[in-house]
């Protein structure tokens, strides 16, 4: 622990470490926790100009090169791990992410799982991979030879009762007193119950009530046992923690990990799946195309009901697009994953993108309308009296977003991806759907008249005759 606290304070980012030895169950582990610096004091960087600037380092970053240096430590494996402002579920292990096997056959743990944890530290999605199974510890068997001890007269309940008496603290007697009662316990001295080589003074009465020493007909076997066993829902199980190499989704190394499983051929007795965040990462890939249906399909309803239309609504929709393209490339550019924030984001964007073709739709039908112009023309003047409203909205929101996008703050890790997703959204969609909203609402008017035998509205009351012909033509 003091090698591996020598080489992580040597780092320019790590600001403080902390650490103790031992746990509740085991006492062959340590943990250590590491307070790294402000982010914008982590870089080694050093500024020659003021138009220059640094990356910045992340926790992630720190750990990487970190990595090397650790593993040259002989006897031990430190694992480290950002701490997430963020948990889901009470899982913890030495690594981020974990994937449980569970199985009622104890034997069939101690068997399947080290061959699945070897496979996994082959794959390349993965990194820092280690389990919580400890079944290395050393034991030693007792093996009675029954022929021998037979042709002595010992029996085996002889030599239960011989060891229960050196070891198994037996209660032989009580002392009393005027106050108070003491029990006798009968146990060998403690300088004899550390090793093995105590049992080799152990004595037993053979059938003609000679001594017979136990290394007449006894011998130890050394062998490994479990130093714990661990539970999850009261049924054994053994947990395989891992982190993620730079560059690596969390859903390619679940869809590695699973392929891994299924190459080598589980029993029906083994049960596997992921836990803490890496469950809840499957469990919202499973229910999220779900929630982005959903919520299209209501914004589709409402706006129905508000333009009275089947086709309006899809006009207003059809902005959503170039907002998720803008998002996933704003995440491309930046190197930042999609992750839940990230994908928050998105859903945030349906609310804030579409209110661009409203605002140009609500003035088109009035135009229509009033002016009985046609659907080109109305939306050509819809464009030119609702350009400078769009702009200062689109605005208001971007800015609102660029503090999540550029803060250097405790946390902004974690909400950096939300304001990417805002900001990128935001740019590519006002640059397209001011041109693209124009061009869907005709061709959709189009359909409506098509639809409906081709016949155009007549013009509204009070019109002089035909509109003149519009630049959007």
């Amino acid at each position: 622990m003091e090698r591996y606290i020598k080489i992580v304070m040597a780092d320019p980012a790590v600001s403080s470490a902390v650490g103790f030895a031992g746990g509740n169950t085991v006492s062959n582990q340590g943990r250590f926790f590491f307070m790294l610096k402000a982010l914008p004091d982590r870089s080694v960087c050093k500024k020659t100009h003021f138009w220059q600037s640094c990356p910045l380092v992340s926790a992630d970053d720190v750990i990487n090169r970190l990595r090397g240096k650790l593993a040259a430590v002989p006897g031990a494996t430190l694992f480290l791990q950002s701490a997430q402002d963020l948990t889901i579920g009470g899982r913890f292990g030495n690594a981020q992410y974990q994937y449980t096997l569970q199985g009622e056959n104890l034997d069939d743990l101690n068997t399947w799982s080290p061959q699945l944890l070897q496979k996994l530290r082959t794959l390349k999605e993965l990194q820092d991979v280690n389990t919580d199974q400890q079944d290395r510890g050393l034991q030693a068997k007792l093996v009675i030879d029954r022929d021998t001890a037979s042709r002595l007269g010992v029996s085996p309940q002889d030599l239960d009762n011989a060891l229960y008496d050196a070891f198994g603290q037996r209660q032989v007697s009580t002392m009393y007193r005027p106050l108070n009662q003491y029990h006798v316990v009968m146990e060998v001295a403690p300088q004899y119950q550390q090793t093995t080589e105590g049992l080799q003074n152990i004595y037993l009465r053979a059938s003609n009530g000679n001594p017979i020493p136990l290394a007449a007909f006894t011998h130890f076997v050394p062998s490994n046992t479990p130093l714990a066993v661990n539970h999850q829902g009261q049924v054994p199980s053994v947990t395989i923690s891992f982190n993620l190499p730079p560059g690596v989704s969390l859903g390619e190394a679940t869809q590695a990990i699973q392929n891994a499983q299924s190459t080598i051929g589980f029993p029906a007795t083994i049960q596997a799946s992921f836990q803490g965040t890496a469950a809840a990462f499957k469990d919202s890939l499973s229910g999220e195309l779900t929630l982005i249906i959903t919520a299209l399909i209501t914004v589709y309803i409402v706006l129905g009901m508000l333009y009275e239309s089947y086709i309006h609504p899809i006009t207003i929709l059809s902005t959503i697009p170039s907002a998720g393209v803008g998002a996933l490339l704003a995440l491309m550019l930046t190197h930042n994953e999609l992750n839940v924030i990230g994908t928050i984001g998105i859903i945030l964007l349906i609310g804030l993108v579409k209110k661009n073709a409203i605002m140009m739709i609500d003035v088109a039908l009035e135009v229509e309308r009033t002016q009985g112009k046609k659907p080109a023309e109305a939306i050509y003047e819809a464009c030119l009296l609702r350009f400078r409203p769009i702009m200062m909205t689109t605005m208001a929101a971007l800015l609102g977003g660029l503090p999540l996008a550029l803060g250097t703050g405790t946390g902004s890790e974690l909400h950096r991806p939300l304001g990417i997703t805002i900001v990128g959204g935001l740019i590519v969609s006002q640059a397209l759907t001011l041109f693209t909203t124009p061009v869907v609402y005709v061709y959709l008017d189009r359909l409506r008249m098509a639809l409906r035998g081709g016949a155009d509205p007549a013009p509204a009351k009070g019109t002089a005759g035909t509109p003149s012909p519009s630049p959007a033509h």
